[in-house]
């Protein structure tokens, strides 16, 4: 009778107090429903669409389902914003269609369930992305082999990309020459011709696959280096005195030696030569007279160290990134990205129009951090207006071999990078594991094909948290569980999580490494481990604001259906409990707008009844920046700056002071190390009595 009377009790509480009910009751991650595998496949006829286009949906099923129906529900973010039921005929398949809303740059989750009167048999999500512009949220792929294909092959390949919502594509060597990239005129093309890899190329196939790419509105991007010219460039027009030397007496022309099977080696001239930029840039508008390429993926090679031009002067080749590109814009008007291999020439790469900023991550770049801090240091570069794409390519060493790509190492790669708002190329006909595009040795498994459908889904559903605004936070975590946390860099052992703030939005990713053993990115021998999963992980944490909501969406769940999670909050601590962590899970703390906790850690004011350390400011800075910190007590203290690799910078305090709040200049200029500091990510330290903390800040020159 208890009991009951217990069920009425709680029910009642939920009609009248919902708000209340909602935090201090446990809300069930696992929906209700059964999986019994009735939908075979769900997709969307393109990547991208414009504010108030019709999205057209189709379902396919295992089996028909007669008398049955789907019901629909789409969210933006954990929001619902429209819902339909559509019944079901005697068929395989269901198609309908959806009026997007007319607010750009977002991204919504569509969920739809498979109804048997009261009784809900299946569910499946898909994400739609709703963008004017693809550079706003750039997903990257590729195309890398080009024999004659039917319509049909083509059509296969942009739809398995179209499914993983790519709105662009990079068309790697496609070319005829480096230096001649079209064979033949715009008026008569060549029907084929062999790349530098004496690979064949039908000019057919490249134009089917441009079509078909522009029905599912993805970008089409021409491949080709800045620099590249064959040995026998000069039949072509292009002098050796164009050239680049590692002598100064060009004697030693800079250049790559291929494989003898190949079709030449690789030439480099200069990009600040003008009579180059004509030439190559008149041979890129062939390309765009002959084929509907959207724009130019433009190449390079990385730091060739000391180079000469024919004349014998040194050339500072990145410094010439900038005017290359905004010639070839003022010529071709066309997007651009290009390549920064390794960063290098990014600072220059970024003043010129780029659609967004593309990094290919090679050593000593090796680890988890190093990607935090490439991403971080390009939005800080570019104001937050580019969004960055990783080249980064998984399995490196698999790759040489007929092998299977490693989920554990792929996943972990896309969780950190998604959760640190980048994207990553790696989809194409196959998946990247080499920096030869066309190296198809490793393949996806089964398993890991539906997974990277979960997590591209989940960039896309959640973009405008992920991507959109959104910059790193000081949030304070702490749990009474037995699992520890690290905020930078991430370790073995530990959970990472990453603080952003949009808006009134707190977000906490966590990305589980308790059983990983390698923090190095590329995984490459495939021997990363997959973590367990992680079951009621108790989370405070420190907040300014009253707490409206929180909820949770992971790529590795629900097919990353958002769920409200029950809260607690005092003062300015707020308490929860996270129902599961596989790879990576997001939390959104939602403030309600207009309140402000007047003591809360969170803030900037110091309260004197304990040891803090606040932000620095200004953050991001150059050169100077200031450190306050607060001292309850007389202690000894250590302020210390270290880089990213934990070597120390300077040593700003080692003294005992009494308490009170102190203020400690930091000038990059200035530094015991003697050392001249690059852009990037930096740490401070304190350290008094037992209290220890440490807060990232970032140079920007």
């Amino acid at each position: 009778m208890k009991i009951i009377k217990k069920i009425f009790l709680l029910i009642f509480l939920a009609l009248v107090f919902p708000n209340q009910y909602m935090q201090s009751m446990p809300v069930k991650f696992n929906r209700y429903y059964q999986v019994d595998g009735y939908f075979n496949n769900v997709n969307t006829d393109k990547a991208r669409y414009s504010p108030g286009d019709t999205a057209k949906f189709n379902i396919i099923f295992n089996n028909p389902m007669p008398g049955e129906s789907i019901l629909i529900k789409y969210f933006h973010l954990d929001d619902e914003v429209y819902q339909q039921i559509i019944s079901l005929n005697q068929t395989n398949n269901i198609s309908w269609n959806w009026i997007v809303p007319q607010s750009d740059f977002s991204g919504y989750l569509v969920e739809i369930y498979l109804i048997s009167g009261n009784q809900t048999l299946d569910r499946t999500n898909i994400a739609v992305d709703v963008s004017s512009n693809w550079n706003y949220f750039p997903r990257y792929g590729f195309l890398s082999n080009y024999p004659l294909l039917s319509q049909d092959s083509v059509q296969n390949v942009i739809e398995t990309l179209n499914r993983y919502h790519i709105n662009g594509i990079q068309f790697y060597d496609w070319q005829y020459k480096h230096n001649m990239p079209l064979d033949g005129t715009p008026q008569n093309p060549a029907p084929y011709w062999h790349d530098i890899a004496n690979r064949l190329v039908y000019f057919s196939t490249v134009k089917d696959y441009i079509d078909v790419a522009h029905k599912c509105n993805i970008k089409t991007m021409a491949y080709n280096l800045l620099y590249g010219a064959y040995s026998d460039a000069n039949l072509d027009g292009v002098p050796d005195q164009w050239g680049l030397y590692k002598d100064a007496s060009h004697q030693n022309r800079w250049m790559y030696t291929l494989p003898s099977t190949w079709a030449s080696n690789l030439y480099f001239m200069d990009p600040s030569n003008k009579a180059w930029q004509a030439y190559i840039i008149s041979q890129e508008k062939k390309v765009f007279e002959a084929l509907p390429f959207d724009g130019w993926h433009v190449d390079q090679v990385g730091d060739p160290g000391t180079v000469y031009n024919y004349q014998g002067n040194n050339v500072d080749v990145a410094s010439s990134f900038q005017d290359f590109l905004q010639t070839a814009k003022d010529s071709l008007s066309v997007p651009l990205v290009m390549n920064a291999v390794n960063q290098y020439g990014q600072s220059e790469i970024l003043k010129a129009p780029v659609d967004f900023l593309y990094t290919e991550v090679w050593d000593p770049n090796n680890t988890f951090a190093d990607l935090e801090n490439i991403i971080v240091k390009n939005n800080t570069l570019s104001n937050w207006n580019l969004k960055t794409v990783l080249a980064a390519y998984v399995n490196y060493n698999l790759s040489n071999s007929q092998n299977y790509f490693n989920t554990p190492g792929v996943l972990f790669l896309d969780a950190a990078i998604f959760a640190l708002g980048a994207s990553h190329i790696e989809l194409g006909e196959h998946m990247l594991g080499n920096e030869y595009f066309p190296n198809n040795n490793l393949k996806m498994t089964d398993d890991l094909k539906k997974k990277l459908v979960d997590y591209y889904d989940f960039m896309v559903a959640y973009e405008n948290l992920l991507r959109d605004s959104v910059k790193l936070k000081q949030i304070k975590i702490s749990s009474n569980s037995s699992y520890h946390f690290s905020f930078f860099p991430p370790t073995v052992g530990n959970i990472w999580y990453l603080p952003n703030g949009r808006g009134n939005d707190d977000i906490i990713h966590f990305i589980n490494f308790v059983n990983a053993n390698s923090m190095a990115w590329r995984d490459a021998n495939g021997t990363q481990l997959a973590p367990d999963t992680l079951s009621n992980i108790e989370i405070t944490a420190v907040v300014n604001s009253k707490v409206s909501r929180v909820w949770i969406a992971s790529p590795d769940f629900e097919d990353g259906s958002a769920e409200n999670l029950a809260f607690s909050q005092q003062n300015d601590s707020v308490s929860f409990v996270i129902p599961k962590l596989y790879y990576w899970d997001m939390v959104v703390i939602e403030h309600a707008e207009g309140t402000t906790l007047i003591n809360s850690k969170a803030n900037s004011s110091l309260n004197s009844d304990n040891y803090d350390l606040l932000q620095n400011y200004p953050n991001p800075f150059n050169p100077e920046t200031t450190i306050n910190y607060q001292l309850p007590l007389r202690s000894k203290v250590i302020l210390r700056v270290y880089d990213i690799l934990g070597n120390e910078i300077t040593t700003l305090v080692n003294k005992e002071q009494s308490p009170g709040n102190y203020e400690i200049k930091f000038n990059s200029l200035e530094n015991s190390s003697n050392r001249q500091l690059s852009s990037g990510i930096y740490f401070y330290t304190l350290r008094a009595g037992n209290f220890v903390d440490t807060k990232k800040f970032v140079l920007l020159k």
